[in-house]
């Protein structure tokens, strides 16, 4: 081997073995560390475990929805596209950690000419050339590292995302579902209360004419019929539009949606709350802004390796030939070395770091802003449904009340000791009680789908992307059939 060779061998033997160096790679962080309660202000670690949580309200119905929006939602397909646009991403930010090879070819044709009084000549010159050429950068500084590790991150950030959707998603749709029941079941307590309206306006004409009742008692129970009728078809449409709303998570167009009428369910047991900390695991956003935050501290360690030069080695190889017959007779190697650094850039490699740091800061306190809101979220999914529960008991027994004021001031009308009135305000008082608290656990019931969704959860790992394969696999898998 010819003493350059050599010496070319050594140096790159020689950056070889230091070139795993990184001075700039980022501390390990821990972002555990973060002011949280050691408990729940409400809950303790005491309740069920759940996993697909929706499950707990015994609807296979209500299964068989969450199911198709989870495959279906645009939302979460759209997800799933930028996860594949960031593993993409993520593959071309570590392609430098390996040599490149391209291959060229190259042909050229000259003619050239001479004329005098004594003679004419001709030249045609032909050339075929095909080689390869080879580079590797040595990563002395950590760059690339830094740069592919990014890129990883930001793909692993991106799988946390679709997951983040997935819980949200599921949450809607178990939400409208509720919904959609609940204002059923309103329905049909006032078509129930219509009818024993038109009962009790029924027997008032007959006492009318049988002189026992006034003109007035007749005209006050029409308006309490009118009354009762005129709250139905507002129920009617937002049954109507929550149906669309369905729909559309479920990523069918409106009108094409037909929903099952069942029982609205009884409340599941209490879900298990773990410690507030158990967020930083459970939470998908929380988990993607955490690894946010390691991705821009590898942005910074480019940043900073970046400043400094780059070593990247080349090499070359061709067959060269004037005719197709004889490219092989002919060869040409070549080896070269450069160096590349910055000497005067304007601050621009200085002010990137800045900027990579400022990131990190943005993002630090992005993770703790979701953490907190997180736990605020969980925090008030408890207090609302432990109050909500308060708030039903409390109307049960108002209603109980109601009831019994409404039979005897019933009876007091019968016995000619008081006039309609009070009968009638005693109806429209247990009536509208009876609405207002087929609501009201309606609502419990969406108090503890929030409480599912805060508290988090793995189901979303086992999720499988719903989009077609693309690229390599796709071809391969066209092949297959």
């Amino acid at each position: 081997m010819p003493e350059n060779g050599k010496r070319f061998l050594y140096l790159a033997l020689v950056t070889l073995l230091i070139c795993g160096c990184s001075p700039f790679r980022p501390d390990n962080r821990d972002l555990s560390k973060i002011d949280l309660p050691k408990t729940y202000s409400l809950y303790s670690e005491n309740g069920t475990t759940s996993d697909e949580w929706w499950k707990n309200f015994g609807s296979s119905d209500l299964d068989i929805l969450v199911k198709e929006a989870l495959e279906k939602n645009f939302d979460i397909r759209k997800a799933w596209a930028r996860l594949k646009q960031a593993n993409a991403a993520a593959v071309q930010a570590g392609a430098d950690k390996l040599p490149s090879l391209n291959g060229n070819a190259d042909y050229s044709y000259r003619k050239t000419g001479s004329e005098n009084s004594a003679s004419k000549k001709i030249t045609e010159t032909e050339n075929h050339e095909l080689g390869l050429t080879a580079a590797y950068e040595f990563d002395f500084w950590g760059r690339v590292e830094a740069q592919a590790k990014a890129g990883e991150l930001n793909a692993f950030a991106s799988r946390e995302d679709v997951n983040a959707a997935a819980m949200t998603v599921a949450a809607e749709v178990v939400s409208r579902w509720i919904e959609i029941q609940t204002r059923r079941e309103e329905i049909k307590i006032l078509l129930k209360q219509v009818e024993t309206n038109r009962t009790y306006l029924d027997l008032l004409e007959l006492r009318f004419r049988n002189s026992l009742a006034t003109a007035l008692d007749v005209f006050q129970q029409r308006e309490q019929v009118a009354r009762i009728k005129a709250k139905i078809p507002p129920i009617e449409a937002r049954e109507r539009t929550l149906i669309n709303e369905l729909a559309l998570l479920l990523g069918r167009p409106a009108g094409t949606l037909k929903v099952a009428e069942e029982k609205l369910p009884e409340l599941p047991p209490k879900p298990e709350s773990g410690i507030p900390s158990k967020l930083l695991a459970y939470r998908p956003d929380v988990r993607a802004a955490g690894i946010r935050v390691r991705s821009s501290d590898w942005d910074v360690a480019e940043a900073r390796a970046n400043r400094l030069p780059s070593f990247t080695i080349s090499a070359n190889s061709a067959f060269i030939g004037e005719q197709l017959a004889t490219l092989f007779n002919g060869w040409a190697i070549g080896l070269a070395a450069s160096i590349t650094g910055p000497i005067f850039d304007g601050g621009y490699r200085s002010a990137e770091v800045d900027k990579s740091r400022a990131v990190v800061q943005e993002r630090l306190e992005d993770y703790k802003s979701v953490v907190y809101t997180a736990l605020n979220e969980v925090e008030n999914a408890m207090i609302n449904e432990t109050w909500q529960e308060k708030y039903i008991t409390a109307t049960e027994d108002q209603l109980k009340a109601a009831r019994n004021n409404f039979n005897e001031a019933g009876s007091r009308y019968l016995q000619g000791l008081e006039d309609y009135l009070p009968v009638l305000s005693g109806l429209s008082s247990v009536q509208d009680l009876e609405l207002n608290l087929a609501g009201d656990r309606g609502d419990l019931l969406l108090y503890r789908v929030e409480l599912y969704r805060s508290l988090g959860g793995g189901w979303t790992e086992r999720l499988k992307n719903p989009l077609p394969e693309t690229g390599k696999k796709a071809e391969s898998a066209k092949d297959k059939k």
